[in-house]
């Protein structure tokens, strides 16, 4: 059984704090794709959201069990049905991992599914929709805000 779960590394010139009210913004860069359709809070401990994409091909139930401003997002997916594969349920337990960190003068977002690995029927189908949703939405997000007032 593979043990290497999906991971990501993003790195900007944008601060941490621009970088966690970003990746909290899950309306602005978790959608554009496949009709997706979130609701629910997606900032603070214990907010809890549904994903909804493809015309019912995933549903997932995320709640937010870590919430480390500037620092570092955790959301356990609570509940997931992924109509594309035999194994609907293989998110129900993974995390979405999110940490954030100053490198040489940029910010680092480490982006993890702990759970998705290879050996999940989706990873092949999953890995490269992340990846999509990071890099072509999520980064230019980052990469677009205006600068914030600290007292975010």
């Amino acid at each position: 059984m593979t043990t290497t779960d999906f991971t990501l590394t993003l790195t900007t010139k944008r601060t941490p704090m621009e970088v966690f009210n970003a990746i909290t913004n899950v309306r602005g860069w978790w959608s554009g794709y496949y009709s997706e359709v979130i609701e629910g809070s997606t900032r603070e401990p214990d907010d809890e959201f549904v994903f909804r994409a493809g015309d019912g091909a995933h549903y997932s139930k995320q709640k937010l069990v870590e919430v480390i401003p500037n620092k570092r997002l955790v959301w356990l997916i609570t509940e997931a049905e992924l109509t594309f594969v035999e194994e609907k349920h293989e998110w129900t337990g993974t995390r979405i991992i999110f940490d954030i960190s100053e490198k040489a003068g940029n910010t680092e977002l480490v982006f993890t599914h702990e759970g998705l690995n290879p050996d999940f029927q989706c990873f092949d189908a999953c890995a490269p929709a992340w990846t999509q949703y990071l890099r072509n939405k999520l980064l230019p997000l980052i990469d677009n805000t205006n600068r914030m007032s600290s007292n975010c």
